[in-house]
């Protein structure tokens, strides 16, 4: 299964993309995080219904300093995942 979730609220400037990161590499998911223009965090995870759904339990609960306000998710078409790599940040310098 492949989802994709936009993360709003406090998400960004508070290690919100590195948490994400940690969780979804020890769940053994692919995929990444990364900050957008308009101050949300999205993510792209491909792995099996069980680690989507822990995966989006800890996105709600948040980094310590992050307030989540809001998750929107959408499936995502499932040719997708054969592309995604261990998990990973984008755009981090």
């Amino acid at each position: 299964m492949v989802r994709y979730y936009i993360i709003k609220g406090r998400v960004q400037g508070v290690g919100f993309r590195w948490f994400v990161q940690r969780e979804a590499y020890q769940l053994g998911l692919r995929g990444w995080v990364r900050n957008t223009a308009d101050g949300d965090v999205e993510v792209l995870a491909a792995g099996s219904e069980e680690q989507l759904r822990k995966l989006y339990a800890t996105l709600k609960q948040g980094s310590r300093g992050s307030r989540v306000d809001r998750i929107e998710q959408q499936p995502w078409p499932e040719a997708e995942a054969e592309k995604l790599q261990a998990f990973e940040i984008e755009g981090a310098w």
